[in-house]
C-alpha cells in the first residue's frame, strides 16, 4: 500500500506563486510516475503535470511555462510549483502515484483558490 499527503494548497492573487507537496509512504519503491491532477466544481478530474522515477515530465498545455513539477526520491515527495496563477487555476489540487502494476493511489487532495 502507498499512502499519499498532500499540502501547500490555499488562497493566492492572480499572478502570484504557491507550491504544493506531496509525501509519500508506504511501499514506495514499486511507484514508477507521480502526478498532479486537479478538478474545478462542476469539471472532470485533469492532468496537470506528472514525473517519472527518472526526472522525465509532461504538462497540460494550460500550465506549460507556468507550473514545473519535480521529484526528490530520496525525501519520497513530489512537488508542485506553480507560478502567475490564473482565476482558471481555481481547483482541488490531487497527487497520485502509480505502480509498476498500473495501480493509481491518490491523495486525499487540497485547495488552490485564485482570486482575481
Amino acid at each position: 500500500q502507498v499512502q499519499l499527503v498532500e499540502s501547500g494548497g490555499g488562497l493566492v492573487q492572480a499572478g502570484g506563486s504557491l507550491r504544493l507537496s506531496c509525501a509519500c509512504s508506504g511501499s514506495i519503491f514499486t511507484i514508477s510516475t507521480m502526478g498532479w491532477y486537479r478538478q474545478a466544481p462542476g469539471k472532470q478530474r485533469e492532468l496537470v503535470a506528472a514525473v517519472t522515477r527518472d526526472g522525465s515530465t509532461n504538462y497540460a498545455d494550460s500550465v506549460k511555462g507556468r507550473f514545473t513539477v519535480s521529484r526528490d526520491n530520496a525525501e519520497n515527495t513530489v512537488y508542485l510549483q506553480m507560478n502567475s496563477l490564473k482565476p482558471e487555476d481555481t481547483a482541488a489540487y490531487y497527487c497520485e502515484g502509480t505502480d509498476i502494476w498500473e495501480r493509481a493511489y491518490w491523495g486525499q487532495g487540497t485547495q488552490v483558490t485564485v482570486s482575481s
